[in-house]
């Protein structure tokens, strides 16, 4: 059984100025409004995410709010591409796009088993330079698997991780979230929702429902996450989202409940990509 929060001593992510980032990041989201961004920043949101080039209105957005905010904003991106000439070909068009010499954060992303681990070290190798020429300021890494988030935390060349992990998804906490304790390495929680699934009910659940504020807070409480990411298609339901950085607690009855509730979701998975650790 892990303890509530306490971050006092864990590395931290900051913005350029030295600000901590809150607990609450805005990603996004194919359908999203490129109003987000701005309604994001003005409510005390100061991470950004995007996986790639696609999400155009997002990095619209973004591009935006850094024109005011650059030193007091953290943006993150990153590549599944592994090959030094395509990350730098990538890493130069977010540099294009946003209007910025440096992104704050870039992640190898979607490391999964099926991967040349040695072409993924010598991906983060390369991060690392970036790093060192003043390109980017912290490497980072997104994964699904237990297995290879444990490897990627122990490798020494990952200063951020991004994982998974939910009511449903709990399995983190034994290995993964604990080794990230360990290492001091903190950790973004993504899909809290849970692909939306947790907000929709189950048929043997009678306790209320979460919402998505819900969702984020369980994962916050967990002393390894450094933020949980949200991913609204529209302003409407990004207010509502945003409510967590004015509560984050979650009370230990809460936590037990969400946990019953989320072991039934987990139980109705179709997907292999739903019950299993790819």
């Amino acid at each position: 059984m892990w303890s509530y929060v306490d971050r006092e001593n864990e590395m931290e992510i900051t913005t350029m100025r030295g600000q901590p980032v809150g607990c609450l990041g805005l990603a996004g989201s194919p359908a999203m409004d490129r109003v987000c961004a701005r309604l994001a920043r003005e409510a005390g949101v100061n991470y950004f995410f995007f996986y790639n080039n696609s999400f155009t209105a997002m990095i619209e957005g973004v591009a935006e709010v850094l024109k005011e905010n650059r030193q007091e904003v953290c943006v993150a991106t990153g590549s599944e591409v592994r090959g030094r000439r395509e990350l730098r070909r990538y890493l130069e068009q977010v540099q294009k796009r946003l209007d910025v010499e440096v992104v704050d954060l870039f992640f190898a992303e979607y490391v999964a088993p099926g991967d040349d681990m040695d072409e993924v070290m010598e991906a983060l190798d390369e991060l690392q330079r970036w790093k060192q020429e003043g390109a980017i300021r912290y490497v980072g890494a997104t994964v699904h698997s237990r297995e290879l988030a444990v490897e990627l935390i122990e490798c020494g060349r990952v200063e951020v991780l991004m994982h998974r992990y939910n009511m449903a998804h709990r399995g983190a906490e034994g290995k993964v979230l604990s080794a990230a304790l360990a290492a001091d390495i903190p950790v973004v929680a993504f899909t809290c929702t849970r692909w939306g699934s947790l907000l929709e009910g189950h048929r043997d659940w009678q306790g209320p429902v979460p919402k998505a504020g819900d969702c984020y807070r369980y994962a916050l409480c967990h002393p390894a996450v450094r933020l949980a990411l949200t991913a609204p298609q529209s302003a409407g339901q990004l207010r509502e989202n945003l409510a967590v950085l004015e509560d984050s607690a979650l009370a230990g009855q809460e936590k037990d409940a969400w946990e019953e509730y989320g072991a039934l979701i987990y139980g109705d998975g179709q997907d292999a990509f739903e019950t299993e650790w790819l």
